[in-house]
């Protein structure tokens, strides 16, 4: 699994891009009261909260304990739980899960598409979105080059970037059946002059992992001179983002 060092205030603030966009995979969720819904990685709970508030009985579930902490402080009425999107398991079974910008941190993914079908109910609903195939490969090949350039090493991001045929494959593995898929661009803008920069400190510590600082602002700073004619303008950064979209369902027939 691609660890990260989760920085909360960092996250709700000069990212929470990641919450907002979220926003328009609620509607694909279409929450009902008196369901019973996960949130897989549900980070500092915000979208959560909202499907709380559709008069859904939901739990949110995160491996990190900062932001279980944030989720338990801001939302202290929902209920959070600290454990591995690889390794959970409940005593009752739920009518969907849900899951946005978290699977793409998460390796092997086979080991979290058996945990979410086992969760659900014959018939239960499985809505996710996160990187997909090609997701910010622009930074990322960057960064690698730059970081090959200086140490020699070719050091993966160790991110999860699948295609729509490669997922549904995968879910089709564990009983759970694609029934409409999406994979697309979306530029997203950082906020401000050292967006990217600030961008690398949240989500890019395992392509820096093993460089000592001086190297770290080496590298950086030079994935910056690359990418700024082409991710830089109007006073702004802009990641290379592209999304897989998933809806999916139980049908326990496993392929």
């Amino acid at each position: 699994m691609n660890t990260q060092d989760w920085n909360v205030a960092l996250y709700d603030g000069q990212h929470s891009f990641v919450t907002q966009y979220g926003k328009a995979l609620l509607d694909l969720l279409a929450p009902r009261p008196g369901e019973r819904i996960l949130d897989v990685g549900c980070g500092t709970g915000h979208l959560t909260k909202r499907i709380a508030d559709c008069g859904a009985t939901v739990i949110g579930l995160d491996n990190s304990p900062n932001m279980i902490a944030a989720a338990r402080c801001a939302h202290p009425d929902v209920t959070f739980v600290l454990a591995d999107a690889r390794d959970f398991t409940f005593d009752e079974p739920f009518d969907a899960v849900f899951s946005n910008a978290t699977l793409h941190w998460v390796t092997p993914p086979e080991a979290a598409a058996r945990c979410i079908a086992d969760a659900l109910k014959p018939g239960g609903r499985f809505v996710a979105e996160f990187g997909g195939a090609g997701n910010v490969a622009h930074i990322t090949n960057a960064i690698r080059n730059t970081r090959y350039a200086l140490t020699g090493e070719d050091h993966p991001h160790g991110w999860f970037f699948p295609s729509i045929g490669a997922y549904a494959s995968l879910l089709e593995t564990y009983g759970l059946e694609v029934q409409a898929a999406w994979l697309f661009d979306r530029p997203t803008p950082l906020e401000g002059e050292d967006g990217l920069r600030h961008w690398l400190t949240m989500f890019g510590g395992e392509m820096l992992r093993g460089l000592a600082a001086e190297e770290i602002a080496h590298v950086t700073a030079q994935a910056e001179r690359t990418l700024r004619t082409t991710h830089y303008r109007d006073g702004q950064w802009f990641a290379d983002y592209r999304r897989i979209r998933i809806v999916a369902v139980k049908t326990g027939v496993e392929f």
